[in-house]
């Protein structure tokens, strides 16, 4: 099968694209190389260095002819549209449309797109499930919740996967961006720096391993369905001081971090069913958070330190 992945040289672009050639998919690969890395692009697949809000993408999907796209390029980082919200527009909202109008005009036949657990808001009900109403509550959360609206219509198109994601953690991960806080506490340990952990450190977040991620994409790829959405977390809270203290046990680090006032467009408490998707498809997560933690910490010691 061809299969076009947008942000194909990112985190966890690359990593999907690593896996479905090893399946033997023929893979093209879409990427600006804003925040992607050439070093992640896996030399089997075919590359294309582009923005996704450029016109010529439509050029790539005459040529290519991709049965199916993995939407993964976007502008990742939280505070970036706080600050930007029209630049963080620019390029979810119109660049995603601009490659679902070449999916439209060229006839793909799955759609999958990469939605945050973020969507949901705080919330008390925990771990929430894909029924549970929807409040994002920063411009990163509301362009993705645009994109899922949007799916609505495109639906009579070609079919769609949506997928929410927890915060994902792993190798290649960047120091920015949504839920970097693994890569960012594990970066400044290893470098002997000070870590900031905003707020008092009891806000939670549901964190899933990479490889895991990347097996539910892999599934869904093969789901018959029409259109599905999933949570893809582990169903289990972690505290971002709980985090901290396993990343420093694994290092054997006795840096102390320092404490900074909440920012206001951070989720306090964050966990999510995964039990559709294990209905479903047979989906859960294999790697618990020290497992996860430890594989991550090699990685970056062995590329960068």
């Amino acid at each position: 099968m061809k299969i076009l992945i947008t942000g194909g040289a990112g985190f966890i672009g690359s990593h999907l694209v690593d896996r479905l050639i090893k399946e033997d998919h023929k893979v093209v690969v879409i990427d600006n190389l804003s925040t992607g890395k050439k070093e992640n692009l896996n030399p089997k697949a075919k590359f294309y260095k582009i923005d996704i809000c450029d016109e010529k993408i439509s050029q790539i999907f005459k040529k290519e002819k991709p049965e199916v796209v993995f939407h993964y390029a976007a502008q990742i980082n939280v505070r970036k549209s706080v600050e930007n919200p029209i630049e963080d527009a620019k390029v979810n909202i119109l660049g995603t449309l601009n490659i679902l109008e070449s999916c439209k005009k060229y006839g793909i036949k799955k759609f999958t797109f990469a939605s945050t657990i973020g969507v949901y808001g705080n919330t008390e009900d925990l771990p929430v499930s894909e029924n549970h109403p929807l409040n994002p509550i920063s411009p990163y959360t509301v362009s993705k919740l645009a994109i899922e609206n949007y799916l609505n219509y495109y639906k009579r198109e070609f079919g769609f996967v949506l997928l929410r994601f927890a915060n994902v953690y792993g190798p290649r991960q960047i120091t920015t961006g949504e839920g970097g806080v693994v890569a960012i506490f594990i970066d400044n340990l290893l470098n002997q720096k000070i870590p900031t952990i905003y707020g008092d450190g009891n806000q939670t977040r549901d964190f899933v391993y990479i490889e895991d991620v990347v097996e539910a994409n892999i599934l869904t790829l093969n789901n018959s369905k029409r259109e599905c959405f999933y949570n893809i977390g582990t169903g289990r809270e972690t505290t971002v001081n709980d985090l901290f203290r396993l990343i420093s046990q694994e290092i054997k680090t006795g840096i102390a971090p320092v404490y900074e006032f909440p920012r206001e467009e951070d989720i306090y408490k964050s966990c999510v069913d995964y039990s559709k998707i294990k209905k479903e498809l047979g989906w859960q997560p294999k790697y618990n958070l020290k497992r996860g933690l430890q594989k991550t910490i090699n990685q970056f010691r062995m590329n960068n330190y």
